[in-house]
C-alpha cells in the first residue's frame, strides 16, 4: 500500500478527483489530508483553547495545532501531491512541499503553466510537476505497478 498525503489549496475538489480515479482503478494507496474546512482550520486554536482578542494570536493558536496533523501526515506519507490552485497564494503549499523534501520524501507537485516561473523552485525539489490530477495519478498508477495503461 502507497501511503499518499494531499497537501495544498483547499477551494476546489482536486482531492476527491484523484481519490475517486485512484479507486476507480483499484490502486492500493491509501490518501491523507489537512483539514479542508476552511472556518474549521482557522478556529481550531480558539474552540479548543479559548477566544483571543487578536487574530495574530487567533492564526497562531490554530496554525500551531494543525501544524501537528501536517506534521505527522508528511512524516508518515511515502508519497506528497502539492497542488497550487490559481486563485489564491498558497505559502502553506510551498512550506510543505519545502518540510517533505528536507524529509526526503517523494513529491508530486500540481500546478499550471503560468506558475512556472514563480514556483521554479519548488518544482525543483519534486519528483514530477504534472499539469492537472489526471498526470498524477498516471505517476501513482506507474509507481505502484509499473503500467502505462491509462
Amino acid at each position: 500500500m502507497l501511503k499518499v498525503y494531499l497537501a495544498g489549496e483547499i477551494h476546489t475538489n482536486w482531492r476527491d478527483e484523484i481519490i475517486d480515479s485512484c479507486k476507480k482503478q483499484n490502486l492500493d494507496i491509501q490518501f491523507s489530508s489537512p483539514v479542508t474546512d476552511h472556518a474549521s482550520s482557522d478556529d481550531c486554536g480558539v474552540e479548543i483553547l479559548g477566544p483571543e482578542d487578536k487574530n495574530f494570536w487567533k492564526d497562531r493558536k490554530g496554525a500551531n495545532i494543525n501544524s501537528i496533523r501536517t506534521k505527522k501526515s508528511i512524516k508518515d506519507c511515502d508519497v506528497i501531491i502539492v497542488k497550487f490552485g490559481e486563485k489564491y497564494k498558497q505559502w502553506n503549499a510551498a512550506f510543505d512541499a519545502g518540510y517533505a523534501a528536507a524529509l526526503n520524501k517523494s513529491i508530486i507537485i500540481i500546478h499550471n503553466e503560468d506558475q512556472q516561473h514563480a514556483l521554479k523552485e519548488v518544482d525543483a525539489s519534486a519528483s514530477a510537476v504534472a499539469l492537472d490530477q489526471e498526470q498524477a495519478v498516471r505517476i501513482l498508477k506507474y509507481v505502484l505497478s509499473g503500467s502505462l495503461d491509462r
